[in-house]
């Protein structure tokens, strides 16, 4: 009998109830990883905002615990607790053990919320390992508690408060995540966000660890707060922040935003508290209206003359820092990530807004207006001097080779799925590595010395760059407005650079060119950083090679701590011959790759602007702050 005949009613499997979940948590909660960890708390925490956005609710308090358990509280009405109908249990042991079960399906819970799936909190009660749930309500307290999402008990009253509200603990199950240590970092990131979105709400965060810490995040300017958090680092060209929240059939648009003398856009859009980083509706509408509203009053006002070519969007956009949030009662993500907004009538009302509020704050307020105008003029005349450099960096055919860089080694490889290219660190490098690779798929392309730091120059200075215009021409994918991720010739782009500190710099030269002109090849998960051993060691015929000092101690340990071990300590990729290069750091069998990926574009942009940017306390602080968690440091 062949598989298929085999193939019956007995082999459908049912999972019931939350076992869905546990079986596949990361389609639920994205990964078992320190992501998917920390989501766990958004989850509940988004509760507790659906709260304050129906009004019932200002206060939240997140709370790690000694055993790294979370506990949040919130003021609001608290998860009912009555007994369903249709159910016969209480609302409060359906709401955390029945996936798509809430207050968001319609009925009047909810008029606007982000949670749309009903997945939150039952997705926490099945992926921890003990959740406790208390809810004050009525006049009583109710708790009930569960393990890996089964009840204990039915719902309880434990006592008397005249206070509502829901406390809801859990301790994240280990069988299910890979790591349990929550980063207050992480948390803090997120709550202060929503602080900023939701203005009117407190939200603290205290953990009860060894290093005992309570933050405070309320902010009563909104998102024209979260605009001038965003630029402190910066300096802006005007100090007061551009602001006005409207309300348009029944959807809240607030808008915030301020020039800085920056080269880069960072615009940050957000549909009911969702951070939407593929953007949508909300954000073309923004963007569209931004563009005309600022070409309207330039040829009002004789900025722009006669034959004058308007001004494009990325002129307009260019050192803005804007934040767009819409609050809608029925929005439309697209997929379970929720990282689109897809309601069409959206982009009109954005726009509309835009093009009156706008426009408005530029006539009452002209010295501002001469700013933003100026630096457009001034970011469109770099623009029209970058088109020639451009040209430069575009391949005229994959097959055209006299078009790509001289110092290429290419690779035989045309599928570019299966093909990759390792950014090497000097000449001496770059030899071993072009003798060690495998010229079927691995391509060459040594860099000299260090690279522009873009976050100082503008895409003309950039593009006259030999070595920023080896590495457009060799990907294929070009750069900044230009940027096609289809155009990629190479789907791993490999950064290996010494393992010391100007290696370090270097890779972080590269990494803020990538982020800032060519940050889909990062979303699309095509870059990564190489790891070579810091050392060699050898006893006898023996040799291993160690990638820390805690690798170093164990393989010492292993060999046995006698004379007779030769220890090597690599100061660069250069000291290694091919054969140990290709053994260590490039061999699909042995080697490690860290894959580069944007998990919060907030805190990675702020993160760029600290380490690349004018501004040189930041740096220092964040040295200072950032000094005991650096390994190996070779001074």
């Amino acid at each position: 009998m062949s598989q298929n005949d085999k193939y019956g009613a007995e082999q459908i499997q049912v999972l019931e109830g939350l076992e869905a979940v546990r079986k596949r948590p990361g389609m639920y909660i994205g990964s078992t990883g320190l992501r998917g960890l920390h989501h766990l708390v958004y989850e509940i925490v988004d509760n507790s905002i659906d709260e304050a956005l129906q009004g019932f609710c200002d206060n939240i308090k997140v709370t790690i615990n000694k055993d790294n358990s979370i506990t949040v509280v919130d003021n609001g009405r608290g998860i009912p607790t009555g007994i369903h109908p249709k159910y016969k249990k209480s609302a409060v042991e359906i709401a955390l053990t029945m996936l798509h079960a809430g207050g968001k399906f319609g009925g009047g819970g909810y008029k606007v919320s982000g949670g749309l799936h009903g997945v939150g909190v039952s997705v926490v009660n099945a992926l921890s390992e003990v959740l406790t749930v208390e809810v004050k309500q009525n006049g009583h307290i109710y708790t009930q508690s569960y393990q890996r999402g089964k009840p204990d008990h039915d719902l309880m009253i434990a006592g008397d408060s005249n206070r509502t509200g829901t406390t809801i603990t859990f301790r994240p199950d280990h069988e299910i995540f890979e790591e349990l240590e929550y980063d207050f970092e992480i948390l803090e990131h997120r709550l202060r966000e929503l602080a900023f979105l939701n203005k009117g709400i407190t939200i603290y965060l205290k953990d009860d660890r060894e290093e005992k810490r309570t933050e405070k995040y309320a902010y009563d300017g909104g998102i024209a707060s979260f605009v001038e958090y965003l630029d402190k680092n910066k300096d802006v060209l005007h100090e007061q922040v551009i602001s006005f929240e409207k309300v348009k059939d029944d959807m809240v648009v607030d808008i915030a935003m301020q020039y800085t003398d920056s080269y880069s856009e960072n615009i940050y859009a957000f549909a009911n508290n969702i951070n939407t980083t593929e953007g949508g509706t909300h954000l073309n509408g923004f963007k569209s209206a931004l563009t005309r509203t600022i070409n309207s009053y330039a040829k009002k006002y004789n900025y722009l003359k006669g034959n004058d070519k308007n001004l494009s969007g990325e002129d307009v956009r260019e050192g803005l820092t804007a934040i767009i949030s819409v609050k809608l009662t029925d929005p439309q993500f697209e997929g379970q990530t929720k990282t689109k907004l897809g309601n069409t009538e959206v982009k009109g009302i954005v726009e509309t807004i835009v093009n009156d509020n706008f426009y408005a704050f530029l006539e009452e307020n002209p010295s501002i207006s001469k700013i933003v105008i100026e630096k457009s003029l001034t970011a469109a005349r770099a623009r029209n001097a970058a088109r020639k450099a451009r040209e430069l960096t575009r391949r005229k055919s994959v097959l055209d080779s006299t078009s790509l860089p001289g110092k290429l080694a290419d690779c035989r490889e045309k599928d570019p799925a299966l093909s990759e290219i390792y950014i090497v660190e000097g000449d001496s490098a770059g030899g071993s590595a072009k003798q060690g690779r495998d010229p079927k798929n691995q391509a060459i392309l040594p860099l000299r010395g260090k690279i522009l730091n873009v976050e100082k120059a503008r895409l003309d200075r950039i593009l006259n760059t030999e070595s920023i215009r080896s590495m457009i021409t060799a990907f294929g994918s070009g750069i900044s407005e230009d940027f096609d991720r289809d155009g990629a010739r190479y789907h791993k782009i490999i950064i290996m650079t010494d393992a010391d500190v100007d290696g370090a710099h270097i890779r972080t030269l590269l990494l803020t060119f990538l982020y800032r002109y060519m940050r889909g090849l990062i979303e699309s998960g095509f870059i990564y950083i190489a790891q070579p051993p810091l050392y060699k060691v050898q006893k006898g015929k023996r040799i291993e090679y160690a990638y820390s000092d805690k690798e170093l101690n164990k393989i010492m340990d292993e060999m046995g701590r006698d004379n007779s071990i030769g220890i090597q300590r690599y100061k660069g990729l250069g000291e290694m011959n091919p054969e140990q290069l290709w053994e260590t750091t490039m061999n699909p069998e042995t080697r490690t790759l860290l894959q580069v990926n944007i998990d919060d574009a907030i805190q990675a942009d702020e993160i760029f602007t600290i380490l690349m940017g004018d501004k040189v306390q930041p740096r220092k602080e964040f040295i200072e702050r950032n000094a005991k968690k650096v390994k190996n440091l070779d001074i």
